[in-house]
C-alpha cells in the first residue's frame, strides 16, 4: 500500500502500484484501469490525487484517455507515440484526421 510520510509523494506510488499491474498482466491492453473513485476508494486519498496518478500513468505513456469513457490500458504501440497535451497520443488525433 502506499505511504503517506513516505519521500515519494502518494500519487507517484499509486501510479506505481497501478504500473506494476499492467506489468503483471493484470490490467490488460485496452482494458480500463480503475476509475478516479475506484483508486480514491483503494487508497484512501482524494480525488485530486488520484487524478494526478492516472496523469503520471498518462506521461508514462502506460494509459490513455477517452472523454467520457476513462483510461485505458495502451497496447504497445500506444506506448511508444509521444502524448499530445489533452493525454490523447497523437496516432489518435492522425486517425481522426484521415
Amino acid at each position: 500500500m502506499v505511504d503517506p510520510d513516505g519521500p515519494t509523494p502518494v500519487y507517484v506510488q499509486i501510479a506505481d502500484i497501478i504500473q506494476q499491474r499492467i506489468e503483471a498482466g493484470e490490467l490488460r491492453p485496452n482494458r480500463p484501469i480503475p476509475s478516479e473513485l475506484a483508486i480514491q476508494q483503494e487508497f484512501g486519498v482524494a480525488r485530486g490525487t488520484a487524478r494526478r496518478a492516472v496523469e503520471l500513468l498518462r506521461d508514462r505513456g502506460l494509459v490513455f484517455t477517452v472523454p467520457q469513457r476513462g483510461s485505458f490500458v495502451a497496447s504497445g504501440s500506444e506506448r511508444n507515440a509521444p502524448n499530445s497535451p489533452d493525454g490523447r497520443t497523437l496516432r489518435d488525433d492522425q486517425n481522426e484526421a484521415q
